[in-house]
């Protein structure tokens, strides 16, 4: 079984920076895609960022992040990153980090539903 555990949230002031990490324990036997959606109080889960776990593609990034978040992976340590930069209030949101067995790229609609495994969130708190 695939477990997904976030860690690295918490609070900072607006403009400042966060990294989170979603570790992957169990095997997965073949190429996914990983990725980080978010959910904000009275808001839908959006998607935030997607990557290829070969590496092979561009990532995906909502156009309200990009040039602030970047995705990353360590493969040999099972590990995905989110680093955010210059972060906004509305950046505030539950983060999660979810992995869906298919092929991504920067063209990729991100899918909650497309998406099989989850963390169990980690909220972040943006301060004005």
């Amino acid at each position: 079984k695939v477990q997904l555990a976030e860690s690295g949230g918490g609070s900072v002031q607006a403009g400042g920076s966060l990294r989170l990490s979603c570790t992957f324990s169990g095997h997965i036997d073949r190429t996914y895609c990983a990725g980080w959606f978010r959910q904000a109080p009275g808001k839908e889960r959006e998607g935030v960022a997607l990557l290829y776990s070969s590496g092979n593609s561009r990532p995906y990034y909502a156009d309200s992040v990009k040039g602030r978040f970047t995705i990353s992976q360590d493969n040999e340590n099972h590990t995905l990153y989110l680093r955010m930069n210059s972060l906004k209030p509305e950046d505030a949101a539950v983060y999660y980090c979810a992995v869906g067995l298919f092929y991504c790229n920067h063209l990729t609609k991100p899918s909650e539903g497309s998406m099989s495994f989850w963390g169990q969130g980690a909220q972040v708190t943006v301060s004005s």
